[in-house]
């Protein structure tokens, strides 16, 4: 970790909350993409208390705690819809499991693959989109390079903390993009420093 920060101290704007946050402990194993994938579309647009309950309900209509592919394509839309997931979502949840298993990715750790390749190939199941597996890469599977452009947090964070004034679409894609090529190669805790400031500002 100490290598992480000495890289990112070096960006004079990122280098004082260095010190004013602490991020969370990212040394045990990576989670499984396909069970953290089916979670995050569970707990999409929803606030943290309602999806988190509607994810329990989701677990209940499993026989062990884990929302085993076979069995999730064997219950109907309205069994899941039962759980709460809306008729959109219970589609997509089963569109990853049938992925994941004809493609026989359920054991893939993804470590000899780019962020570039992953995005590229769990995009092509619908209902996943390129947000979304930026953020499993940037956490479950913990890879330390990911900037997520078009994450708002990012956004906004990056905009207030480097004072960047209104700019059309594009122009703002550059200079984040310009900003974010001296985290590298660790742009994934840069990310998570700028989000612990805009969520957590200090006094």
């Amino acid at each position: 970790m100490q290598a992480i920060r000495d890289h990112l101290a070096t960006d004079p704007v990122l280098c004082p909350l260095l010190d004013q946050y602490e991020l969370p402990d990212r040394s045990g194993p990576a989670e499984k993409a396909y069970s953290a994938l089916v979670r995050s579309i569970i707990f999409q647009q929803l606030s943290v208390v309602a999806a988190s309950t509607i994810y329990s309900r989701f677990l209940d209509l499993f026989p062990s705690d884990h929302p085993d592919p076979d069995h999730l394509l064997t219950l109907t839309i309205e069994e899941l819809r039962s759980a709460g997931l809306s008729r959109q979502k219970a589609r997509y949840v089963q569109n990853v499991a049938r992925f994941f298993l004809e493609e026989d990715l359920l054991d893939e750790t993804w470590k000899n693959h780019a962020p570039e390749e992953i995005i590229a190939h769990l995009t092509q199941i619908k209902g996943v989109g390129e947000w979304t597996v930026q953020m499993l890469l940037l956490g479950a599977l913990r890879h330390p390079d990911v900037f997520p452009l078009r994450d708002q947090g990012i956004r906004v964070g990056m905009s207030q903390l480097y004072q960047i004034p209104k700019l059309p679409t594009k122009k703002l894609d550059a200079r984040l993009l310009a900003i974010s090529e001296a985290w590298r190669p660790y742009r994934s805790y840069a990310c998570m420093y700028i989000w612990q400031w805009k969520d957590n500002p200090p006094v």
